[in-house]
Order: structure tokens, then sequence, then C-alpha cells
């Protein structure tokens, strides 16, 4: 899904640059000087999960490089497409944990919203791109009924807002999910798991860090790092200042062949963070 983007004129900048992402594979290929054989496959592949990726993001690829460890996270592949007996299109389990629309309880003391479909990038090993967000998106009415769930198990003390990534919503949705969420006497912790300071730190500006900042002390931020090449000045940024709100900023990542399967690659990737 894609985030609708207000008024141009009003939006912010990280919406401006969130609407502008490349999304065509044809625009992709000759941006990065890539072998137009890599075509075929990726418009194939495209159709059923499209591509999508921030251009400060594209512009952290090797040109002419179809191997790059950031290319390979992105680029639709035939592979794709590929049938496996016992393989799925719910790996993790999630159709057979919604306890009510949009939310997911699998662990105990643990809840996730699936607060929205959107993504700033679309990563080609996602295990949501399967999920049935029309059906379980966050309406009002169905944040309602994850609220009133949550209320009634006590052993409830996180919430992880995920999707799609959260930080694809406006500010204004975020304050109103958190604030329904702080008038539950036994939640401890928010967490957000996001990848836009990675592939869009423009995303960290003074309004989210000024909200962040009025609840640190409740807030964990986990964002979603690959490979050391990913963070670069702007992400350095960003995720300093998301540090210096005074939550807690953890990293995720996922074990991906010829991206960071090697022990090298995962060592200069925590280093870097």
């Amino acid at each position: 899904m894609i985030p609708v983007l207000p008024n141009p004129g009003q939006a912010p900048r990280w919406q401006r640059l969130l609407a502008d992402a490349v999304t065509d594979p044809r625009e992709l290929i000759g941006l990065l000087g890539l072998d137009e054989a890599l075509l075929p496959a990726a418009l194939m592949n495209a159709r059923g999960f499209g591509l999508r990726v921030p251009r400060g993001y594209l512009a952290k690829i090797r040109r002419g490089d179809p191997q790059d460890p950031l290319l390979r996270q992105i680029l639709p592949d035939a592979q794709e497409a590929m049938r496996h007996p016992g393989f799925t299109g719910d790996p993790v389990g999630d159709l057979g944990a919604r306890a009510a629309p949009g939310l997911l309880h699998k662990y105990e003391g643990r809840v996730l919203l699936v607060t929205t479909g959107a993504c700033a990038i679309h990563c080609r090993f996602c295990f949501r791109r399967h999920f049935p967000y029309a059906s379980d998106g966050l309406t009002q009415g169905a944040l309602e009924d994850a609220l009133a769930h949550i209320r009634a198990d006590a052993s409830i003390h996180e919430v992880i807002l995920s999707g799609g990534d959260p930080l694809t919503l406006p500010d204004r949705r975020l304050a109103t999910i958190a604030g329904a969420l702080d008038t539950i006497p036994h939640l401890r912790r928010l967490r957000i798991h996001t990848r836009l300071p990675v592939v869009l730190p423009e995303r960290v500006d003074d309004g989210l860090l000024d909200w962040i900042s009025r609840r640190a002390d409740r807030t964990v931020m986990v964002i979603h790092a690959n490979h050391p090449r990913e963070i670069d000045g702007p992400v350095r940024g960003a995720l300093r200042a998301l540090r210096g709100t005074g939550a807690t900023v953890l990293n995720q990542s996922v074990l991906l062949k010829g991206v960071n399967d090697n022990a090298d690659t995962l060592a200069a990737l925590s280093e870097t963070l």
C-alpha cells in the first residue's frame, strides 16, 4: 500500500520524498546502469508486490553491479515466483495470531498492532507481503477493539507498532494511537518497529523528535538495517537525534544470502551501529 500524500504544498519534506520514490523497474534499471536483461523478471515480479525505493537509498547502490547487497534487497527477482513444498504466504504465523483486526497476540506479555500497510521501501524478503491489510487495517473501530483486548489482559505490558511501517503515518496519527494506549495502566512500554530512519532519514524531523522526547522513558525505537553501507551520514544523523531524545534505540537485521550472510559483514554492521 502507498500512503496518501496531502496537499504537496503543505506536506512535510519527508512525505514529499516518500511520494517521489522510484516505483518503475525500468527507471530503477536505467538509473543504476544495470543490464536490461534483468528487466523482464523485475517487471513480472513487481506486479504482485510492487517496487518501491526512496531515491536517497538508491544513491547508496553501486551502479552497474547486480550483486550489490543493497540492490539485492529491493530489486524484484525471478526467484520470488518459485514455489517450494512446505513454504507459505504466512511464514511467521500472523494469521493464526489475530486477536482482533490489526492486532496480533503471539507471545505472553506483548501484542503487535498492524498500524498500516504502507512502507517507504519494499524489501523483497518481506514476510507480510501477503498480509490482508484491506480487512485488517487499523480503522478507528479496529483500534477500539484492539484497545479492549489489551485492557482486558493485564499480563500485556508491551505494545509493538508495526505494519507496514508505522513511521509512514503522520505524527498526529502516531500520537493518537500512543495516547489511547497510554490510558491503559498495565502497559509499560511502546516499541516502534521501523525502517524509515535507515531508508528515509528525513522522517526523523523536529516534530517526530519532540513527540518521542515527551515519552522517551516509555519508548523503544527498533530500526532495521541489514548492511553497513545502509548507514551513511544522513542516517547517522537521524540515529544520533533519536538517541538524543532519551529513547532506547535498537536494531533488527534479517540474515540474507548475498547481503550479510558472512561474519565480516555482520561484524561491520554491528560496529557501525
